[in-house]
């Protein structure tokens, strides 16, 4: 044991080292987070900007002018697509939440009734397994509505809270537009007083990370973009009500790696062939195959590698993140993730992190004590 310990500990301690600053990192920014939420926002909506204020400005118009048409164009069909779309969502989902009690019960009927088609057709299977098989199948009816109105519910209450997230927006909006603004004189600032290692620090974040994200980000948006309007018009022609809103979930578990639409899809349709709507099953199990083969031909031409790390991979760091730091340890995993990923690939974690002495064939034996160029120099 003390010769593992002697062999390991240095690699130990240099993997504790960078688990300690990742964690330093994501708890620094989701304490950010928390207290400057408009202006992590306000980032996120400069970059949106920006493009537009950029033309206005070469084709003659003065800076602040060109930000404020450009900020005023986003509030109109950025934030007007949103408050539309919020209220549509928070209608639609109050109303399925007052249904899923119905749709249980149906559920429950048409499983007893199963039950005792088979217990009247057959003598081979036990009394006791039929009511212990009922029980069991109550207590998942009941675990699955109960999750899928937590679900909702949250979503509602997400939805609702609505004067704080306008709050934290109009901020957002003002500092966007200082920041168009007087985005030279800053990048001025930070030219002539970042001390180079912080240059050097910023620079590879910007060419191995961000450039990654940005490419990640855009592909995920068209993704989800043909998920939800495939989705949307295949439910308005079967005449599903709350189409809106189904596609909405949809496309949020469309974001989710190794889950998908299948996470939603799956049990509807046997929901629906328990309950004997045989036809809307089908038709929802070739629109989920349509969804699932779309993904698999378009993804790679769309995604390709803009963010090259396993989808296990992915998921797990963002269940992790989600667990310690909440929502901003999500909204950071896959920078972290995409981080972790080019230190690796520019060779940074093979020279912090020292491997075990005699533990692997590419590490050259070391020079015998007093020998060596060095010493008979």
């Amino acid at each position: 044991m003390l010769t593992f310990y002697k062999k390991y500990w240095r690699t130990a301690f240099d993997i504790l080292l960078i688990v300690l600053t990742v964690y330093l990192i994501m708890y620094a920014f989701s304490f950010i987070y928390r207290i400057a939420t408009p202006v992590i926002l306000s980032f996120v909506i400069f970059a949106m900007i920006e493009p537009l204020a950029k033309r206005l400005n070469k084709i003659g118009i003065s800076k602040p002018i060109a930000s404020a048409l450009s900020i005023l164009f986003f509030a109109m069909v950025i934030a007007g697509a949103f408050v539309i779309a919020g209220i549509m969502l928070t209608n639609q989902i109050t109303g399925l939440i007052k249904l899923i009690p119905t749709y249980q019960d149906q559920l429950k009927d048409q499983i007893a009734a199963i039950t005792a088609y088979i217990s009247e057709k057959t003598s081979l299977i036990p009394p006791d397994f039929l009511s212990s098989s009922a029980d069991w199948i109550d207590s998942v009816t009941e675990w699955g509505t109960g999750l899928a109105k937590g679900f909702l519910t949250g979503l509602v209450g997400f939805l609702t809270s609505f004067s704080k997230f306008m709050f934290n927006l109009v901020l957002a909006v003002i500092l966007a537009y200082f920041l168009s603004i007087e985005i030279n004189d800053w990048k001025k600032t930070a030219e002539d007083k970042t001390p180079n290692t912080f240059k050097k620090a910023f620079f590879f974040l910007k060419d191995n990370v961000f450039s990654g994200i940005a490419a990640y980000l855009k592909a995920q948006m068209k993704m989800i973009s043909i998920t939800f309007i495939v989705i949307l018009i295949a439910l308005l022609v079967l005449g599903v009500k709350n189409a809106f809103t189904i596609s909405v979930i949809s496309a949020i578990f469309d974001v989710l790696p190794l889950l998908g639409v299948s996470t939603l899809f799956i049990p509807w349709i046997i929901y629906l062939f328990i309950v004997g709507e045989t036809t809307l099953a089908i038709c929802l199990a070739a629109l989920l195959a349509v969804v699932i083969l779309a993904r698999q031909i378009l993804e790679p031409k769309i995604t390709g590698d803009s963010l090259g790390v396993s989808a296990f991979t992915t998921l797990l760091f963002m269940i992790i993140s989600l667990s310690l730091f909440g929502v901003a340890g999500v909204i950071i995993s896959p920078v972290l993730v995409i981080l972790i990923k080019a230190l690796y690939e520019q060779g940074y974690l093979h020279e912090w992190i020292r491997k075990p002495v005699g533990e692997y064939d590419d590490i050259p034996p070391a020079p015998p004590s007093g020998g060596g160029p060095e010493a008979s120099s």
